[in-house]
């Protein structure tokens, strides 16, 4: 749906239009159930980083890099970012490191360079793939912000602080566009019409769908439903889109799938765990 829709906005106006809308969804949705406090100090400062990195960062990289790129690129490469998490965890929290970590960056590594250096049938790396790889990245930076929201914050108060101060951090941008003359609006109601069901429903309600189901199956198994959407925008950009299918995206799909279900192959064995529990 984001492809499609860069056909009628240019890149930073469709990302800055489609998270303020996302914003004042989750606003009315925080103003109906009246449950949100304030964060300290402290927790505004991570909130800070994570809408820089996780909306600001990500979102012009992502819609920039997908304007150049394809959807099935997009989704393989972003597909990554658990175990680009993981890795800078590693790094920044000094959280452990197993051995099937280990093996899952190395394979994950190994299909994006085979999605990006030969993703379009032939050896060469396009602009959008150097982008969709800097939103990779900075989707991975925001999560360990979040890591650190999760202590004291709901994920819901996390999801709908973050997204707000983001939308706002993407004004500048989006009006830096414009005076630079770039900026593409559709005026077709179909195209106002995707882009509003891409941010209530793609973005909100799915975003607390998911929240719901990491709460309920733990974050292990929850992490495999991640394996999903790379292949549906796989399908959905060929049939939809009219987008080739190569055999080096199918290829390094399977590697990236590969090297994220072996890192969170521990964490897999505890969330069935503790699902079963549940369900005992």
């Amino acid at each position: 749906m984001s492809a499609y829709l860069l056909r009628g906005f240019s890149p930073v106006f469709l990302s800055f239009a489609r998270i303020t809308l996302t914003s004042l969804f989750l606003l009315l949705v925080a103003w109906r159930n009246r449950g949100l406090r304030l964060p300290t100090k402290r927790e505004w400062m991570w909130l800070a980083g994570a809408g820089i990195f996780g909306t600001l960062f990500n979102q012009v990289f992502y819609f920039t890099g997908l304007h150049e790129s394809t959807a099935a690129n997009a989704a393989l490469i972003i597909a990554l970012a658990p175990v680009a998490t993981a890795v800078l965890a590693r790094i920044f929290l000094k959280e452990r490191f197993t051995a099937y970590k280990v093996m899952g960056a190395l394979l994950g590594l190994a299909g994006v360079i085979i999605i990006v250096g030969f993703g379009g049938g032939k050896l060469g790396i396009t602009s959008g793939d150097i982008f969709l790889l800097l939103a990779m990245l900075t989707l991975s930076i925001s999560l360990l912000f979040v890591r650190k929201l999760t202590a004291s914050l709901s994920s819901y108060a996390i999801t709908i602080y973050s997204t707000v101060l983001g939308s706002l951090l993407m004004t500048p941008a989006a009006i830096g566009e414009g005076l630079l003359g770039k900026t593409v609006i559709s005026h077709g109601p179909l195209m106002w019409g995707l882009m509003a069901l891409a941010a209530v429903v793609a973005q909100g309600i799915a975003g607390f769908w998911w929240n719901r189901g990491v709460a309920t199956v733990g974050a292990g198994t929850a992490s495999m439903f991640m394996n999903v959407p790379p292949f549906i925008a796989l399908l959905v950009g060929h049939w939809v889109l009219g987008d080739p299918i190569y055999v080096q995206q199918i290829l390094g799909g399977l590697l990236v799938l590969a090297g994220v279900f072996i890192a969170n192959f521990e964490a897999i064995g505890v969330g069935r765990t503790f699902a079963n529990r549940r369900t005992a």
